[in-house]
């Protein structure tokens, strides 16, 4: 068995960046939302940034992908980008982007069910059934009874954003099985390409010709989610990945929703239900046991 890499004083520097990028992003997208359509929203997001990637790895001088690559990476585009971009943007219009980045958390669980039941050496052990039935039922605790029993604009909403998390698992999956020799630099601007090739011409025929001719705030927001929150937040990412391993960089999923629940309360007034902090809670411990660590020292 590999043994458990331990976090560095800058790892846990890198962590906590990465949650701060992360956590304000929920924020930028909604400020966004209240003057861009939401699926220009997700064009901006992807075009701009897969720019700035490639001119980083032009820069740097990396391999570029082969021709059956781009395929891969158009798969990746969708499964990463195109399917939860779009999903939890459209679901941030109607709940708040506190309780997106709540289930947002679910990733690594749907992530860890994902791999056990399509990839042959991530068998679902006891510990990681246990871990993963509490963050279900987390995430049912987050969404509340009353959703659950009453389907309205709000529940389908929740439901969206959920749906984008499950997607974000298969490409976890996706990734792993066919982009393992691509460097992590170029499969982020390719990917970003690919989930560009389909958004910019759906923003085109859905929302019409983009407009820049934005209020200041709404620029600052698309700016901030374009530069740090997906082109920087890849290339942080991926550093800590290298450094840390998955199982630590997962520890992020737990610093977002704090900072993108105090934001939104901040910025936009935003309450949540106790639910969502219970369900929250039934989260954090479940991804707690699914990484196991706490329970080896116990």
């Amino acid at each position: 068995m590999t043994p458990q890499r331990t976090l560095s004083l800058a790892n846990w520097a890198d962590l906590l960046v990465l949650g701060l990028i992360w956590g304000g992003s929920f924020l930028a997208i909604r400020l966004t939302l209240d003057e861009v359509p939401f699926v220009t929203s997700v064009a901006h997001r992807v075009f701009w940034a897969a720019l700035i990637l490639w001119a980083y790895v032009l820069w740097r001088r990396l391999p570029l992908p082969s021709g059956r690559d781009w395929a891969v990476l158009g798969v990746m585009g969708v499964l990463n980008n195109v399917i939860p971009f779009s999903l939890m943007a459209w679901g941030q219009l109607y709940i708040p982007t506190g309780l997106t980045s709540v289930f947002n958390a679910g990733t690594a669980i749907f992530g860890a069910v994902v791999a056990a039941l399509l990839l042959a050496d991530e068998r679902m052990t006891p510990r990681k059934a246990i871990g993963s039935l509490i963050g279900f039922f987390g995430v049912v605790t987050a969404i509340g009874l009353d959703s659950l029993r009453d389907l309205d604009i709000t529940s389908l909403a929740q439901l969206a954003v959920i749906g984008g998390t499950v997607s974000y698992a298969f490409a976890g999956v996706w990734a792993r099985v066919h982009m393992g020799h691509l460097t992590p630099q170029v499969a982020a601007a390719g990917m970003l390409t690919g989930s560009s090739v389909i958004m910019v011409p759906a923003a085109f025929a859905i929302d019409g010709v983009p407009s820049f001719d934005l209020g200041l705030t709404t620029t600052l927001a698309i700016a901030y989610y374009v530069i740090f929150a997906t082109a920087g937040a890849y290339l942080l990412y991926y550093r800590i990945l290298k450094t840390a391993g998955s199982a630590n960089t997962m520890i992020v999923t737990l610093l977002i929703p704090p900072v993108s629940i105090l934001l939104g309360a901040w910025v936009l007034d935003e309450t949540l239900a106790p639910n969502v902090y219970a369900g929250l809670g039934m989260l954090a411990l479940g991804l707690i046991i699914l990484d196991g660590r706490l329970m080896r020292r116990a």
